[in-house]
């Protein structure tokens, strides 16, 4: 014997138009119970302004730590990182410029960059926009290098999340990590040694293998590269901050990073070519217009 039980439903879900410009509606239209299965028929409109933008009229800018490593303890049998204090004092001048609180750290060991980590996730972000973190390192398998050990990335990148960094809900993370993410390259290579110590050419070593996770959680932006010249710093480095320098507060960040991409992938040297990434989990769009006075 058939048990049919039939309900009609129509409702509506919104979010306070006074607080988001986001509308979200969702319609179930019929709904029955058919012979112990449960089945559903449902008509749903989906809206959103694709222009919604993050809130970035706090009162600060925000937080830009710079995690510089360019001298490893010996037993980890690591070349010094020559060219990255280009990197560093690019990066400087650049997250200045859109009105950051920049810190930097030199040569830090793995306890002390936690230190600095859980500071900086444990610290009151209630009135600034967003959240920068650069390491300028080696990595490999998930980690980057501390002056003394390795870190894994998602070690750093869970003290940032909604459960533990609550001032920071909503508002943007930034991760950049200039070390590479695996010995995939565009082209074919013959595999050599990222050794660079000594040198007085301006040569273009990889700064070893990782592959890294991504964080789980929303408003995180994960950016990659692994080429470093010994001389000027990265390839990624120097045009990312030379975009930012030219776009940096007018242009969307994640449109800023895809012109970076497309500026690196036209360098190459020797065999070496390699595209940088960055995995996106914003939600809305991003920019760094000028601080009003």
């Amino acid at each position: 014997m058939w048990d049919f039980r039939f309900f009609q439903f129509t409702g509506s879900l919104e979010k306070d138009s006074k607080t988001s410009q986001m509308s979200e509606y969702v319609r179930i239209t019929r709904y029955w119970y058919l012979h112990g299965s449960m089945c559903f028929s449902y008509s749903s409109s989906f809206s959103m302004d694709p222009a919604e933008e993050y809130k970035m009229d706090h009162k600060r800018r925000g937080l830009a730590l710079i995690f510089n490593q360019e001298h490893f303890f010996w037993h980890l049998r690591m070349p010094p990182r020559n060219g990255t204090n280009a990197d560093r004092y690019n990066l400087v001048k650049r997250f200045e410029d859109l009105n950051f609180e920049v810190q930097v750290f030199d040569n830090l060991k793995v306890g002390d960059v936690m230190d600095k980590i859980s500071q900086a996730a444990e610290a009151n972000h209630a009135d600034a926009d967003c959240f920068v973190c650069v390491f300028l390192s080696h990595g490999e398998n998930d980690h980057v290098y501390a002056f003394d050990d390795k870190i894994a990335i998602q070690d750093i990148t869970a003290l940032f999340k909604g459960d533990k960094c609550k001032s920071l809900v909503g508002k943007p993370k930034i991760f950049i990590l200039q070390a590479c993410r695996g010995d995939k390259h565009d082209d074919p290579v013959t595999p050599m040694d990222a050794v660079d110590s000594e040198v007085k050419t301006n040569e273009v070593v990889v700064d070893a293998g990782v592959v890294y996770t991504l964080p789980a959680g929303a408003d995180f932006i994960m950016c990659y590269y692994s080429h470093r010249e010994t001389v000027n710093g990265s390839w990624y480095i120097q045009d990312l901050c030379g975009a930012m320098r030219k776009f940096g507060d007018s242009l969307e960040f994640t449109d800023l990073l895809t012109l970076v991409n497309r500026k690196v992938s036209t360098r190459s040297a020797g065999n070496w070519k390699q595209v940088p990434c960055f995995a996106s989990m914003l939600t809305r769009k991003l920019y760094f217009r000028p601080k009003k006075q």
